[in-house]
This record gives structure tokens, C-alpha cells and sequence, in this order.
């Protein structure tokens, strides 16, 4: 299973505490490749070192790349199908073009996307997606 992480999804997940820590152990005990693209992954690191620190930031990207089942995708087209909030796009474009099965985000920008036919996306909540992986 291919899977694109909106920032916020893996933000709310790293934490031991938190009730949604089953995504990070599951990225981690390669439970499904996640896909990134370097706009992505930076971003991933600014809202981290953000919220935390710089070295925690910085260990949590590190560790994201050297895993076997995390893969980085070159973005070759921008769809730029999200209008709300076009920084968006960076998660939809690297979707596509990574051939991911889902995206997963909590982020209402992209409920646009259940209406758009071509490319289609399978876009999931993060309760929907926790779903998925408690039932494989």
C-alpha cells in the first residue's frame, strides 16, 4: 500500500502518547511505503522543528530517509487542483505522480478532490485511514 501523509497526519502522529501514534509505528515497522517529494519532506521538517525543536526535526527526517519503505517521487506536472489553498497541491501532485493508493488528510481544502473524476485520488480522513491499517 502506497500512501501520501498530509503534514498534519504525521505531525499528530508522532507522539508516544497520542492515539494516533499507530501511523508512525506503522510507517516505521514498514507497515506501508510512504511517498514524499522533497517540497514535502521540507515541509515536514519546518512544522516539526515548529512545533518541537531543530534536532528533533532534523532526527525524524533522517530517519524518514533511510527507511527501506519510504520512497522520495520526483514531481514532474503540477495539477494545481486545489484553488482553497494552493500550497496543497505539493501532497496531490506527488500522489499522482507517485501512483499512491491513498491520501491521507484532515484537511477540508482537500475534500475537492471527491469531485474530480480524472486523475482520481482516494483521498481518506485519518480515522478512516487508522481504520485500514487496525484491519490489516
Amino acid at each position: 500500500m502506497k500512501v501520501v501523509l498530509d503534514t498534519n497526519v504525521l505531525l499528530v502522529s508522532i507522539a508516544t502518547k497520542s492515539r494516533y501514534r499507530i501511523i508512525f509505528d506503522s510507517v516505521i515497522n514498514d507497515s506501508f511505503t510512504l511517498i514524499f517529494s522533497n517540497e514535502i519532506l521540507s515541509e515536514y521538517t519546518e512544522i516539526i522543528e515548529r512545533k518541537t525543536n531543530m534536532m528533533i526535526a532534523n532526527n525524524i527526517s533522517e530517519m524518514l530517509l533511510s527507511l527501506q519503505n519510504v520512497h522520495k517521487q520526483e514531481i514532474y506536472y503540477k495539477w494545481n487542483l486545489i484553488s482553497e489553498d494552493k500550497d496543497d497541491n505539493k501532497f496531490v501532485d506527488c500522489a499522482i505522480a507517485g501512483d499512491v493508493d491513498y491520501l491521507v488528510s484532515n484537511d477540508r481544502h482537500f475534500n475537492c478532490l471527491k469531485k474530480i473524476d480524472f486523475p482520481k485520488l482516494n483521498l481518506l480522513s485519518i480515522d478512516e485511514f487508522i481504520g485500514l491499517l487496525n484491519s490489516a
